[in-house]
Order: C-alpha cells, then sequence, then structure tokens
C-alpha cells in the first residue's frame, strides 16, 4: 500500500487515461452501431424479412424477391413486381420508382459492412491513441511500482479492447450461387434504362389514346 501512495499522478492519470480511450472505443462502436439499426429501420419501416424464403414482406403483403448482389458493397437487393407497386394505393409514399420499390440488405452482420468497419477502425485507433500516454510515462522512468501500474493498466486495456479488433478485418464473401452481380453504377445503370423504357411506353400508350380520341372525334 506504501508502495502505491509512492506512485506519481502522472503515472494514474495515464493509466485512467489509457483505459478510459478503450471504454471511448466502445462508445464509438455502440453509438455508429445504433444510428444504423435506426436509420435502417427508419428506410424499412414495416418491411419485414423472411430468412427462410430470403424475401422482404411489404406492409401490404407483398413479396419483394432477390433481384442481384452487388459484390463490391456486399449487399443483396429485392425488388417488388412493378405491376404490383405501380397499382399499389400507397404507392406515392413508399417509392417514386415505376420499376417496383427496391430495398437492400447487407450479407454481413456489424461490423463486417463497409461502413461499420470504417467506425469500428475509428474505435479501435481510439484504443491505440490510449497506450501512448503510458507508454511515454513509462520511457520517463515512473519507477519498478509506476511501471508495474502502467503495464497492468496495458494489459487490461489490451484484453479489453479485444472484441473491437477480433472483426475488423473481413472474410471473403462469395456471391450468392445463380444471383447477378450488379455493382451500384451498373445497377444505377440498368435502373436508368429500364426506366427510360418504361417511360417511353407510357408516352407512346397516351399519344395512342389521344389519337384514337382525335380520330373519333
Amino acid at each position: 500500500m506504501t508502495a502505491l501512495s509512492a506512485v506519481g499522478s502522472d503515472v494514474w492519470l495515464a493509466a485512467g487515461y489509457c483505459l478510459f480511450m478503450v471504454a471511448l472505443g466502445y462508445a464509438i462502436d455502440r453509438v455508429a452501431r445504433s444510428v444504423a439499426s435506426a436509420s435502417e429501420g427508419g428506410s424499412l419501416s414495416g418491411f419485414v424479412y423472411h430468412e427462410h424464403h430470403d424475401a422482404w414482406l411489404c406492409p401490404e403483403d407483398q413479396w419483394l424477391w432477390p433481384q442481384s448482389f452487388d459484390p463490391d458493397n456486399r449487399i443483396m437487393r429485392y425488388r417488388a413486381s412493378p405491376t404490383v407497386c405501380n397499382s399499389c394505393p400507397v404507392k406515392d409514399s413508399c417509392t417514386s420508382s415505376y420499376l417496383g420499390r427496391e430495398v437492400q440488405r447487407s450479407v454481413e452482420a456489424w461490423p463486417a459492412s463497409e461502413a461499420a468497419r470504417f467506425y469500428r477502425g475509428i474505435a479501435c485507433a481510439a484504443v491505440v491513441f490510449g497506450f501512448i500516454w503510458p507508454i511515454t510515462v513509462a520511457v520517463n522512468g515512473p519507477g519498478t511500482t509506476g511501471l508495474l501500474v502502467l503495464a497492468a493498466a496495458a494489459v487490461l486495456a489490451a484484453l479489453i479492447s479485444v472484441p473491437l479488433f477480433s472483426h475488423l478485418w473481413r472474410s471473403k464473401v462469395h456471391m450468392p450461387e445463380g444471383m447477378r452481380s450488379l455493382t451500384v453504377d451498373e445497377s444505377l445503370d440498368e435502373n436508368e434504362k429500364a426506366a427510360a423504357v418504361a417511360a417511353g411506353r407510357r408516352t407512346r400508350y397516351a399519344s395512342d389514346h389521344r389519337t384514337e380520341g382525335k380520330e373519333s372525334a
């Protein structure tokens, strides 16, 4: 006890700082996870994913089936039937697309997605920065007891932070069998082309009706 009382305040502050930065790392990770969950829940309000079908059920009891897989962002895209969506009474509050409502789902759980890995990286960086002050104090020679305090804090911080680092590096995910591979740009380009075709059909349809109206007049 006497030996601990002889430890300088700089040692205790450095040790406390080290543990505080671990807590900060976990706080960053938790907040990012909560924000991501809230954002996904808001954008998919009323949509329920059914794992055994690998499909989504919308609030109007219509299914959205897998359409394509994005290998870069590791997300699966699901789309409802345009015929069903365009005649849906709540379409205006659901989607503005004439190609049917699209829903995306990450094939990897937190923190394997790109956004999750970004925030997990920040959390891990905070933990690493937490070791700088204790190392600096240790180099200045705080004495044997002081070194033991710093070492104990560093070991404890390292053990506590293992879960933060353990899933930072993701493993390769293979594209689901039989699923088309489309990047974001390719998907957007395909949607634009399909929308142009659909718009052309609606224009011709309207023109035909106007022509018929004039001929009957």
